[in-house]
């Protein structure tokens, strides 16, 4: 069964993905055109996509080759839907293969830039030039047409670049139109969303809004609502969200595990006093969790931990408020995408701490509202923004839920949570005085489980590392490292290794995702 906030648009677009770096680019791009678009893995039972009577169907790239034994395969029932359906890349073999056709392994492979030469009569490629710059990621080509389509695009490597089949109405390119680098690639996007499924750009905050709020308040009727608020910009939107459609019948519960970044259940508390007026419950409940986490080294094992310690803290809580009806959480859709593989469970990237086994039940059971898990962390500023929230809040760097627990690699040990904290608080300072902090999605420093040799006042020390971690994105599905300044960078690494006591070297992340993620662990 496929998951949904309480409100989701009749028109939606459903991306089934074959496991590409880029899926999630696919969706991006269609909500930048104002469409619902969601992301489903390629093996979702038919009846389940039936069930969601999506408007279009896309099929993404994917690492395999068509012809592997293991490839995924998706059933053919997925063209008799009456809707129309677009391959990109492996979806454009899933489409060929699906009506007869064949593909194979090309002589040479074709990654990066490209040029296709395309046809006029592309409904699909309506309105772009004889020649287009395209981004290529493949190594098979089609081998024989399948019975129907024509050919629309074609490039040095791959001689059927894009095919269509009007009377199917079904379409496949060879390229990522949803890559940047594919210089009219939203404008394929948009011939095939409004002009081949004439959808609507209905999909805005506002609407959002609007239905979030009746549905939210339908839900819970005269039901309470517990909240775990951060402080982060999801689940202050969450509570803004929720005080919108319930009023004073929100709980927030501000939970200090002890894994947050300096001064900042201080910070916190008195920034939703000055801004908002809730039913804010603060617990100290740092020396329990921490607890939990002593000889803990496996980040998975941390994130289960956090995420149970979490529920029963907030359990306890609702015992004391007297009654609680639904528990909430500032759940994005990059938390849940990542949360489920394509190949099933056991390739699942990492577990979020709000979707661990005691959270999972709470959903199921219906007791749990997620009123973001729909959105992208640039929709959920949006949100923000349409709300009246504060910049402060809005463009509060990310933060995991399980803290800094996740950026000490190895044991979490309250000397090692001093020094990160310390760390981290001179890289933020020091980006934000250059006035580069909107410019990046994520700066932060990272703990090291290992020591290195150093010399301070001609003595020889041996102490710890850290890594210093700065990224660009668009919604944390990809990103790229950040070219910082030279001399920013050298400010940082001399402040701390001289005013954090037990650090003698910092290092720069250069590691982009994929393949790496943007958090250590």
């Amino acid at each position: 069964m496929i998951e949904h906030n309480l409100s989701v648009p009749s028109e939606r677009v459903l991306v089934l993905d074959f496991g590409s770096q880029y899926t999630q680019l696919i969706a991006r791009r269609i909500r930048e055109l104002k469409v619902y678009t969601e992301i489903i893995p390629y093996h979702t039972p038919i009846e389940d996509i039936k069930r969601e009577n999506p408007s279009a169907v896309i099929l993404s790239g994917g690492p395999s080759s068509f012809y592997e034994e293991d490839a995924p395969k998706i059933s053919k029932e997925i063209f008799n839907l009456g809707v129309p359906v677009l391959g990109i890349c492996y979806g454009l073999y899933v489409v060929v293969n699906a009506f007869g056709g064949e593909s194979g392994g090309a002589t040479s492979r074709e990654y990066g830039r490209a040029f296709i030469s395309v046809n006029s009569n592309s409904r699909l490629l309506k309105g772009l030039g004889q020649k287009e710059q395209v981004w290529m990621s493949h190594g098979d080509k089609v081998l024989k047409m399948p019975e129907g389509f024509v050919v629309t695009a074609s490039s040095d490597n791959a001689e059927i670049a894009a095919i269509e089949n009007h009377n199917a109405n079904v379409y496949g390119v060879q390229f990522h139109p949803e890559v940047y680098h594919t210089t009219n690639g939203l404008k394929v996007l948009e011939n095939f969303v409004f002009d081949i499924c004439n959808l609507k750009p209905t999909w805005t905050m506002e609407s959002f809004i609007d239905s979030s709020v009746d549905a939210i308040a339908k839900e819970v009727g005269n039901g309470t609502v517990l909240l775990g608020l951060s402080g982060g910009v999801d689940s202050s939107v969450t509570a803004v969200l929720l005080q919108k459609a319930i009023g004073d019948r929100l709980y927030c519960v501000f939970v200090n595990n002890g894994l947050l970044r300096k001064d900042e259940e201080k910070q916190v508390v008195e920034r939703f006093k000055k801004y908002m007026n809730l039913n804010l419950i603060y617990v100290d409940a740092s020396e329990r969790f921490l607890a939990r986490l002593k000889g803990v080294e496996d980040p998975e094992q941390k994130r289960r931990i956090i995420g149970k310690e979490f529920i029963d803290v907030f359990m306890e809580e609702a015992q004391k408020i007297g009654r609680f009806d639904f528990l909430a959480q500032g759940t994005l859709y990059p938390d849940v995408i990542e949360s489920v593989s394509t190949k099933g469970p056991s390739d699942t990237i990492k577990s979020h701490h709000n979707r661990v086994p005691e959270v999972i039940k709470l959903i199921k059971s219906g007791k749990v509202i997620e009123p973001l898990k729909e959105l992208f962390k640039d929709e959920v500023r949006e949100l923000g923004v349409k709300l009246g929230m504060p910049e402060e809040l809005i463009y509060r760097h990310p933060f995991p839920g399980p803290g800094l627990a996740i950026r000490i690699i190895g044991e979490v040990t309250k000397e090692r949570i001093k020094i990160l904290q310390h760390a981290d608080d001179i890289i933020v300072q020091e980006v934000k005085d250059a006035g580069l902090y909107r410019n990046l999605w994520q700066v932060f420093g990272v703990f090291l489980p290992v020591k290195s040799v150093g010399v301070m006042g001609d003595k020889r020390t041996y102490e710890n590392v850290v890594a210093l971690r700065a990224v660009t994105s668009v919604d944390a599905m990809t990103a790229d490292w950040a070219y910082l300044p030279e001399d920013l960078l050298r400010r940082i690494s001399n402040r701390i290794i001289n005013e954090v006591k037990g650090v003698n070297r910092v290092v720069y992340d250069i590691s982009s995702k994929p393949p790496s993620t943007i958090e250590w662990e």
